[in-house]
């Protein structure tokens, strides 16, 4: 049998445009002799899609569109994801669900059996789980059907699994002889390699091929690395397609080999192509076509902009550098240097008049009080009201650039820094940053030499420095993992090596932080634990 893999980009909720996505699959795969073709978990609809669930409307167009895909099979089979009503009544109203088409019409529907409810996952809160599989054919072959999580737990792979049993077991003692795996899945750094021997391990398990089909591309701060993947009864790779990108690829399980992309190689390269992605399809898919970024002559800043560069083009990115009487003449320098590798224009707006009018005004209801944060604030705020009024008038899209490990302790201001419509790099952690830097480097120097070496600063007040604040990123960022990604208490924190005062400190800060993340731009999603809705956590609480 020849199969398709049609690695789709859907764009959530946008229905016409990911029904044209799949036909043009279905065309192609048609073209070149494919029996079947296969599409993404939810294709038709986009994934994660939330509450437009519950849009009646939405879910109506969902199945209209599922029978115009089904009028495409008359000579071919295709697998796509789509939502379906509960017909058993009761709530959830909705499935998440796979259609096998074929003769023109729908021949076979599964349902998704594990509904997750962890991290970026609420499945429950919209559908019903399948009260039971089995195989569907086609030409003569029992495939074994299955929807993202339920191919995620293996016993035998995984230490504790999280669901009482296994669907792919069932199919398999069912009589499958080929299993099709429909996902969703999203990137994390380090998943995908661990995602590809969980998947090699249920085909060898079983002794019979798999087919994991992977959506592609970033809906809102959820990115999906695509990667769709064929293995032998032995779980050996014999097809894979490309990481990041639409992508369309024939397995033929009669075949020797078949096509294999190479992915990014190193946690560097594929983390850095995620995020060039995410930004080009969060600016495509909310329809912005150019970009303004504060280039401070800092690392941030400067990573922000080489990945805009590399994700929209250099004539649609532009940079905006604002003095005041605190920012040097290196940075200066260094922002200037920045623009001419990246080739991207560059304006200068000096905030010092500004500054000066805020202090006057300011100065009767602020006598007798000596300088502070207060005045760091302003001029972080200045810069943040003058790229939303770039943004305003020319319909520009304000990349923030603030880290992680900023973000988590607060070294942020609220209307100031943190402005603007996404923050790129806003699960990055900072050391994680220079990686990026010396990545973006790798054949010629991008980011110039001195932004690399020069100690980081917010230039707010004079010879300020991070580290006058806050402690070395080396040290900050092992705690900052332990208590977001891991969820490790403080105690045990402490007993991985930290000091005991420092823990206390920076736990302190990342508690208290929680009102000005609450109200950050999104952040692409790239760590196990990223902050934004995946991580819930109250503002008016008492827990320490």
């Amino acid at each position: 049998m020849k199969i398709a893999l049609a690695q789709v980009n859907p764009t959530v909720g946008d229905l016409e445009n990911n029904t044209r996505r799949i036909l043009a699959f279905v065309k192609r795969a048609r073209d070149e002799g494919a029996d079947l073709v296969v599409c993404p978990e939810m294709a038709i609809v986009g994934y994660p899609p939330m509450d437009l669930l519950l849009k009646k409307a939405l879910v109506k167009k969902n199945l209209e569109k599922l029978e115009e895909i089904a009028r495409a099979s008359a000579n071919i089979g295709i697998v796509c994801g789509f939502v379906s009503r509960n017909e058993a009544g009761g709530a959830p109203l909705l499935h998440n669900s796979a259609a096998l088409c074929h003769g023109g019409k729908v021949v076979a529907t599964v349902h998704k059996s594990l509904l997750p409810t962890y991290d970026i996952f609420d499945e429950r809160r919209y559908f019903e789980p399948s009260v039971g599989v089995k195989p569907v054919e086609f030409q003569g072959v029992k495939i074994g059907l299955s929807i993202c999580e339920d191919i995620w737990n293996d016993r035998t792979f995984w230490p504790r699994p999280m669901y009482p049993h296994d669907p792919i077991e069932d199919l398999v003692a069912r009589g499958a002889e080929i299993l099709i795996n429909i996902s969703a899945s999203p990137f994390v750094v380090g998943r995908p390699e661990m995602k590809a021997r969980m998947l090699a391990n249920v085909a060898r398990r079983h002794k019979i091929p798999l087919v994991a089909v992977n959506q592609v591309g970033g809906n809102t701060g959820i990115l999906f690395e695509g990667g769709s993947t064929c293995f032998n009864s032995k779980g050996e790779v014999v097809a894979r397609a490309k990481s990041f990108e639409e992508d369309f690829l024939i397995f033929d399980t009669e075949a020797a080999s078949c096509p294999v992309r190479s992915w990014p190689h190193g946690d560097a390269a594929m983390l850095y192509a995620a995020l060039v992605m995410g930004t080009r399809d969060y600016m495509r898919k909310c329809g912005f076509k150019t970009a303004v970024i504060g280039v401070s002559g800092g690392i941030d800043s400067a990573l922000v902009a080489a990945i805009a560069v590399d994700a929209l083009g250099a004539e649609s990115v532009f940079g905006v550098f604002m003095p005041s009487r605190y920012s040097s003449e290196r940075s200066r320098d260094d922002a200037l240097a920045l623009a001419r590798n990246l080739g991207i224009g560059l304006r200068i707006i000096s905030i010092e008049n500004i500054f000066k009018k805020y202090l006057d005004a300011l100065k009767g209801a602020f006598k007798g009080r000596d300088e502070d944060v207060t005045e760091e604030n302003i001029q972080a705020r200045i810069r943040g009201n003058v790229l939303m009024a770039m943004s305003n008038k020319f319909g520009d899209l304000v990349l923030a650039t603030g880290n992680k490990s900023e973000l988590a302790v607060g070294y942020c201001t609220l209307y100031g820094d943190m402005s603007g419509g996404l923050t790129v790099i806003g699960d990055v952690p900072k050391t994680t940053v220079y990686e990026l830097a010396g990545h973006v480097n790798r054949e010629r120097e991008i980011i110039p030499a001195g932004i690399l070496k020069k100690p980081p600063s917010a230039e707010l007040r004079p010879n300020q420095t991070d580290q006058d604040t806050l402690p070395p990123y080396e040290e900050l960022d092992p705690i900052l993992k332990l208590y977001i990604e891991e969820s490790a208490d403080r105690d045990e924190i402490v007993a991985r090596g930290h000091d005991a005062r420092l823990v206390d400190r920076v736990l302190k800060m990342v508690d208290r932080n929680e009102y000005k993340r609450r109200q950050a731009a999104p952040c692409l999603r790239v760590t196990a634990k990223a902050f934004g809705f995946g991580r819930r956590f109250p503002i008016a609480q008492g827990w320490r």
